[in-house]
């Protein structure tokens, strides 16, 4: 019976014109965002939702479901009908970092989902507070060199990309930094602000507010290219550390065996809605560069990022449970 339905569901997608499918007229189209409302996720989720809504000719909602580093809610739709129903928008870290990082998992990451497009990235960047001292990388490997523990970085909590960009840049640099876990960014970033901590590697949304009115001092951006909305920050290379590039993105994807004519047509509307220069803007403010590439180059990029990260974790010796 579910391989009828999903069936019956590609062949409505391919007679009903413009219309996403008349087959079930009461059934949304739902939008797992796994994280909690405001996130970056949610936002991206929730810029996308009228556009399909439109295209498609379908109802689509957006259905945030946090937990456990995004797993809870890709749990979901890694065991949801392939019929193009039930979508994620999921991060990096669900995709190619958190199978390093639970000893437990309940899909495989590798085998649990269709790739449809990757809708927004944005790198992450090396702030701290003034009171540091600090005005430029340099000076903080100095510092982090000669005083090995002593600059407090704080992150999401254990786990997340910013605790990950934080070993990364341990890593790449050579130097200890003493690792401060919070319950998410917000407070991780108040506390910055506040002087309780000495810096971050975090995504641009959070900081790009108090980098502006110079409550925070951003040292490089961990990305190949300076930020259009923060020209003078060096990115991480110029600033003397090669190879330092962290970056979160997001992307949408369906549950394994999702038709490929049901993914193309996903793929096609949500580039299209990505595409909008007004959209592009809005986002462009918040430090997020919207994506839309294919079915096929997002499907290609995931295994570089996976081995990446496992070897990251593996080296840092990093577990949750």
């Amino acid at each position: 019976m579910k391989r009828l339905s999903v069936l019956f569901s590609v062949l409505c997608l391919l007679l009903a014109g413009p219309a996403w499918s008349q087959a079930y007229p009461s059934k949304p189209i739902r939008i797992v965002a796994p994280f909690p409302p405001g996130g970056v996720a949610d936002l991206l989720a929730r810029a996308i939702q009228p556009g399909l809504q439109e295209a498609l000719g379908q109802q689509v909602i957006v259905d945030n479901k946090p937990g456990a580093g995004g797993n809870i809610g890709a749990e979901l739709v890694a065991k949801a009908d392939p019929d193009g129903y039930t979508l994620l928008l999921a991060s990096a870290g669900i995709l190619t970092i958190n199978e390093f990082l639970y000893s437990k998992m309940p899909f495989d990451p590798a085998k649990a989902f269709a790739p449809i497009t990757v809708v927004g990235d944005m790198p992450n960047i090396v702030v701290v507070n003034p009171k540091t001292g600090l005005k430029t990388l340099k000076e903080l490997i100095d510092k982090a060199k000669a005083e090995p523990g002593k600059l407090n970085f704080g992150s999401a909590g254990n786990g997340t990309t910013t605790h990950l960009a934080i070993v990364l840049l341990e890593q790449a640099a050579g130097i200890k930094l003493a690792h401060v876990p919070y319950k998410g960014a917000a407070p991780a970033v108040q506390d910055l602000v506040a002087g309780q901590i000495d810096g971050l590697v975090d995504n641009p949304p959070l900081v790009l507010g108090h980098i502006k009115n110079g409550g925070l001092v951003a040292l490089a951006v961990a990305a190949a290219q300076r930020m259009a909305i923060l020209p003078d920050v060096p990115t991480a290379a110029e600033a003397g550390l090669p190879g330092f590039e962290a970056s979160s993105w997001f992307a949408l994807v369906a549950p394994a065996g999702t038709p490929r004519a049901i993914v193309d047509r996903l793929n096609a509307e949500t580039a299209k809605i990505l595409k909008d220069p007004k959209m592009a803007e809005q986002f462009a403010g918040r430090g997020v560069r919207l994506v839309g590439n294919s079915v096929d180059a997002f499907t290609a990029a995931i295994p570089p990022e996976r081995a990446r990260w496992g070897e990251i974790v593996k080296n840092a010796g990093v577990k949750l449970d």
